[in-house]
């Protein structure tokens, strides 16, 4: 991994994660089916109220809907992170096997996973790091399936890693969940698109400029032609 330092921009504060999930949220077409990763992934539930996206929660819940409150807990309603949910009006329930049939059957349009590490190809790294000192323990849950699985694959996570570490890299150092996998990047200071040109840098953060977002990470940026400042 590159030894580059974490880059900070006084005055800037990166998004919150609950931003960078509303970020993503905005990116969902209507009509989609949604499986929700453990982590950030799981906070895109709270932003899509009266839309017509159906979230799948591979525990075996169609439709669910967002974080519970503490009044409207059922503990078989929970998502990727064990987090209680809502059912919602066409809520329906079935066995594990029935929902990673839908997962490996190609039946989910977007995946939004978390992420340790994504390469420069859209290598996916996100089940085992090293640094914990666990050897080859580790959780990889269903990110396997849905990484391969979904027609559409989102990583939702922050630029850096505690140590300050550049998450996006040139080549994955921990193992590997899937490669090539990867189509779009959401961190807590850009939106970036996984090409066989390579990366795009769609959209940075208010105030935070393309040669930021390049120092911040350690792979090569193509800048789009459309590029322009995040909304949300």
């Amino acid at each position: 991994m590159s030894k580059m330092k974490k880059v900070v921009i006084p005055g800037i504060p990166p998004l919150e994660r609950e931003m960078i999930a509303l970020r993503i949220a905005n990116m969902l077409e209507d009509g989609s089916y949604v499986n929700l990763g453990i982590g950030i992934p799981t906070l895109v539930s709270n932003w899509i109220e009266g839309r017509d996206i159906i979230l799948q929660a591979e525990v075996g819940m169609l439709k669910c809907g967002p974080l519970a409150e503490e009044d409207n807990i059922d503990q078989d309603r929970i998502n990727a992170s064990c987090q209680h949910v809502c059912e919602l009006p066409g809520s329906s329930y079935f066995g594990i096997e029935t929902s990673f049939a839908m997962i490996r059957g190609g039946r989910m349009d977007v995946a939004v996973l978390g992420a340790l590490q994504v390469s420069a190809k859209g290598d996916l790294a996100g089940w085992n790091n090293p640094a914990r000192g666990l050897g080859k323990m580790g959780n990889i849950g269903g990110s396997m399936d849905l990484a391969v699985g979904a027609k559409k694959l989102i990583v939702a996570m922050e630029h850096f890693t505690t140590d300050g570490d550049p998450k996006i890299v040139m080549e994955c150092t921990y193992p590997l969940t899937a490669k090539s996998c990867v189509d779009i990047i959401v961190t807590n200071y850009a939106v970036i698109e996984v090409t066989p040109k390579g990366l795009i840098l769609k959209e940075a953060i208010p105030g935070v400029t393309t040669e930021d977002i390049k120092k911040m990470t350690a792979a090569p940026l193509i800048i789009a032609e459309d590029f322009k400042e995040m909304e949300l």
